[in-house]
């Protein structure tokens, strides 16, 4: 082998492994693993809510596998389904699809396989009425809010924000194979808090939102009339948060801790209000700091619903 042969054969040699990661790193990026985070941050302590203190850890890791192969699954379809706005918009054109790093028909390959992994997950480890609401809050995501209500109304997410709801109950489903109030209360909590915190990070984007033609409330509204929305949603959020107290019987706990992070989103949200009030726009209006303090206030109230039932 001459010197030229050696030095590009050890070129490809370095190069196979660093495209293989890349391969692995873009079919991962499909999957939006932060947005997964999330949903799981309120799977868990539902599950400890449910077992009234700390239930199967294998179950727990199952329901966890299980419902982050859904998510994952949902989240694949819709970069497949919005691949054409992503391209459009500064904060996505650099997902997988926009980039052409996977091909449109491997994602719906991949995305379906997922599906199918995390259905027989469920129906093999969980049991059927969790892998019910798994595959009805995927197809919700995709049907419902990316291909019917995101392009076409200003309270997409208002409704649309229903798929990632179910975790929750999902999760309560998996300990005791059966539906209650207490879920229905968190799944509540939810679809309350996704527009503060879907709007706050569409000021942000703006711009982005209105060259793609997606009509975001921040797009087609003034921005008082998007805070003051905010402000409503995030005090609705608090006052069903608090009603987990009396339904699910919680200790002292919960209620104090409800109430103090729901005190600290409504300061963070009448700030946000105000700003828009004196006429700041977009990024002025530091419209991060309450999205950034609305995943911080989800995940520490169900926290606090998780530890409530072992402190009793």
């Amino acid at each position: 082998m001459t010197s030229l042969q050696q030095t590009t054969h050890d070129v490809e040699r370095t190069l196979a492994p660093a495209r293989v990661r890349d391969v692995l790193a873009a079919y991962l990026a499909l999957t939006k693993p932060r947005i997964i985070e999330l949903l799981l941050v309120t799977t868990v302590p539902s599950m400890f809510l449910a077992a009234g203190g700390v239930p199967d850890l294998r179950l727990v890791l199952i329901t966890l596998l299980a419902g982050a192969l859904a998510a994952a699954s949902a989240n694949v379809f819709n970069c497949v389904l919005d691949r054409d706005i992503d391209e459009l918009m500064r904060r996505t054109r650099r997902r997988p699809l926009p980039r052409h790093q996977v091909q449109t028909p491997q994602a719906v390959v991949f995305g379906v396989l997922l599906a199918v992994a995390s259905t027989a997950v469920f129906l093999g480890a969980v049991n059927w009425l969790s892998a019910v609401l798994a595959l009805g809050a995927n197809a919700f995501y995709v049907f419902v809010y990316t291909m019917w209500l995101k392009r076409r109304y200003s309270q997409n997410i208002v409704w649309g924000g229903i798929a990632g709801c179910f975790p929750p109950v999902i999760g309560w489903t998996a300990v005791t194979g059966e539906l209650a109030w207490a879920p229905w209360v968190l799944f509540a909590v939810v679809f309350f808090w996704t527009p503060p915190h879907t709007w706050a990070l569409a000021i942000r984007y703006r711009a982005d939102y209105a060259a793609a033609g997606v009509p975001m409330l921040p797009v087609v509204r003034p921005a008082p009339q998007v805070t003051i929305r905010i402000l409503v949603y995030t005090v609705v959020t608090v006052a069903v948060s608090l009603a987990l107290w009396p339904i699910a019987q919680t200790g002292w706990v919960y209620p104090l801790a409800a109430a103090v992070l729901g005190a600290a989103f409504t300061v963070e949200a009448v700030r946000l209000h105000l700003r828009a009030r004196s006429g700041m726009l977009d990024a002025e209006l530091r419209p991060m700091r309450l999205f950034h303090w609305s995943n911080s206030y989800l995940a520490l109230l169900f926290i606090a619903a998780a530890v409530d039932p072992l402190l009793r």
